[in-house]
């Protein structure tokens, strides 16, 4: 019996692969912090797909946050708001280890997203950033949306 006839035959319907998926930190700043498309991309993200982490990019979004607050860029309220929804967006995520270093992005400090993209196999990235976003090639199958792009999927 074939799957699409097994799963008529039990009511069950077959479930598409999950991607997976790395999320910069200024949409998980968003996010948490302000809401919007943002918010609803890291819920989606929650829902449909595997989530990925590498080290580099665990320490930016541990570092992050503190720096807005301490900046007075964001308030307590935002800052604790933030502070609990990346722990629990982190305690979603899947661990990569990063091996090979690109040096693609016109912001140098954005190639370890790139880097934690290539390790992960990742199908998306989801970001803001706009030296990211600008890319037209990379040597590795990566599709860089933004929040309201990946809503739209």
């Amino acid at each position: 019996m074939t799957l699409s006839r097994l799963s008529a035959a039990s009511g069950i319907k077959p479930t598409k692969p999950r991607l997976n998926i790395v999320v910069d930190t200024g949409i998980l700043i968003s996010a948490f912090a302000f809401g919007g498309a943002p918010a609803k991309a890291v819920a989606k993200a929650f829902r449909e797909a595997n989530i990925l982490v590498s080290r580099p990019l665990l320490k930016e979004y541990r570092t992050t946050p503190v720096a807005l607050f301490k900046s007075g860029k964001i308030n307590h309220e935002q800052y604790q708001s933030l502070i609990a929804g990346m722990a629990a967006f982190v305690s979603r995520a899947l661990p990569v280890v990063t091996r090979k270093r690109f040096q693609i992005c016109r912001d140098p400090k954005d190639d370890m997203l790139l880097d934690c993209c290539h390790a992960a196999r990742a199908d998306i990235l989801v970001t803001g950033d706009k030296d990211l976003l600008s890319i037209t090639s990379l040597p590795f199958p990566l599709q860089i949306v933004t929040a309201r792009d990946y809503l739209s999927d």
